[in-house]
């Protein structure tokens, strides 16, 4: 398993958020959470790629027992091991499109060169070799989420975590983003984990959890 939480939960003050989550994911498995607002999706999504911290539980990642980790240690585990998508792409406005996929790369301490390369070769991989050098304002909005999906797998992350990645897309770009995600697991050999409301792109994946008031109710498989 590249994902493996047992026990997870979380409050926030009197709410309890998450009530006992148990969660794993294979490599190369996609693997979709819907339910209503409030039913604990993001939160778990945020535990899972350590951008916050149970109250109680496990989680394993690539082998990592990653809640044992000093804050220095989980910062460079995140950087190297987990890739993030929201639906706002959080890109830098004032660099191009190789230059914000390069980010990651050279805070993880590859060369400038490195770095470059690999942001090429992932830009290409998703359809915007004509789009290096443009900034985000020159770029549609799935043009965009691109860009921000490249940076996200710059360092060959064991996990991409996507919440809401194509809420704020038309339905045409919607659905070239979701067949994206596919392709990205066939060739890459991608683990994705999504959070999402749409029951297309829920569909679509291998196996569908679904979530009520902090826990996992029901799975459903392709």
């Amino acid at each position: 398993m590249i994902i493996q939480a047992n026990g997870i939960k979380k409050s926030f003050g009197s709410l309890q958020v998450l009530k006992g989550i148990d969660f794993s994911a294979e490599k190369g498995e996609v693997v979709s959470i819907m339910g209503a607002s409030g039913a604990g999706k993001s939160t778990l999504l945020q535990i899972l790629g350590t951008l916050s911290t149970p109250d109680e539980g496990t989680l394993t990642i690539d082998s990592t027992p990653v809640l044992e980790l000093g804050s220095n240690a989980l910062s460079s585990f995140r950087n190297r091991k987990i890739g993030f998508v929201f639906q706002f792409h959080h890109l830098l406005p004032e660099f191009s499109s190789v230059e914000n996929v390069m980010i990651p790369a050279l805070i993880a301490g590859k060369s400038e060169a490195q770095s470059k390369e690999e942001a090429c070769r992932l830009l290409d991989l998703l359809g915007l070799s004509e789009r290096y050098s443009h900034k985000p304002s020159e770029l549609s909005g799935g043009e965009q989420q691109r860009v921000a999906i490249a940076r996200a797998l710059v360092n060959n992350p064991s996990v991409l975590f996507a919440d809401e990645p194509s809420g704020n897309l038309d339905t045409a770009t919607k659905q070239d983003l979701h067949n994206l995600f596919f392709k990205l697991r066939d060739s890459l050999g991608q683990t994705i984990v999504i959070v999402t409301h749409d029951p297309d792109l829920a569909a679509m994946c291998d196996r569908q959890l679904f979530m009520r008031d902090g826990l996992i109710e029901s799975e459903k498989r392709r």
